[in-house]
């Protein structure tokens, strides 16, 4: 499974790129006011920007919500870097645009999906990647990590070669459960990957190696 990092924060991106997992970046226009970032001109700054740190898809949303919009700005967005995939809404705008994208050989990736049927739909119209929220089903008492399960199988069974993209991913065991669901990517905070690491065995099996190490070399 791939790990994208979802933040638009170049430090935290550093960071994860360093770790020597991170195979991709996800950002939104929350994340990037989160960061300071406004404007047009400056966000489209900060994709190269981010671009220039992850040899990996990056994922750059349009704000458009009526497709002409959404062609002339993924465009746009897909010309500022090899590396970008253009992100569109699960609407049906979304979908005639990703069919468009997929048609002159633009990446997309079919954000704020929720259900199956949207997953069917984005795959058909030829979305390079799919996002099943999964923090935000589980918010309002939904299976997230059920959903991804479904996805996948969904694709398995017919064929499509869409990825799932898993995202708004919580926590570690979230990441654990999309391992186990099948999703192809997870995207996440890097507090959450870095979750990883931690296991209270592994600390205690340093300590002791570590004392045992002090104790004959004394």
């Amino acid at each position: 499974m791939k790990f994208f990092i979802d933040t638009a924060n170049v430090e935290q991106i550093k960071e994860a790129n360093d770790m020597g997992v991170l195979d991709g970046v996800t950002t939104n226009p929350s994340l990037m006011a989160k960061e300071g970032i406004k404007g047009e001109e400056n966000c489209r700054k900060h994709y190269v920007t981010i671009c220039n740190i992850v040899n990996g898809d990056v994922s750059a949303e349009v704000i458009a919500t009526q497709y002409e919009g959404m062609i002339r700005e993924g465009e746009e967005l897909a010309a500022l870097h090899p590396n970008i995939v253009v992100k569109i809404p699960c609407t049906a705008d979304g979908i005639k645009a990703i069919k468009y994208f997929s048609s002159k050989g633009i990446r997309t990736n079919c954000t704020l999906v929720f259900s199956p049927g949207q997953a069917l739909l984005a795959a058909k119209a030829g979305a390079t990647y799919v996002s099943p929220f999964v923090g935000r089903l589980d918010d309002i008492s939904s299976d997230g990590i059920e959903l991804v399960e479904k996805i996948v199988n969904m694709y398995a069974t017919y064929g499509f070669h869409t990825n799932v993209l898993a995202a708004s991913i919580r926590s570690t065991q979230h990441i654990i459960q999309c391992i186990e669901a099948g999703a192809d990517v997870a995207t996440c905070p890097l507090s959450a990957i870095k979750g990883l690491l931690k296991h209270p065995l592994t600390d205690s099996g340093l300590a002791t190696f570590l004392a045992d190490h002090e104790r004959v070399n004394r």
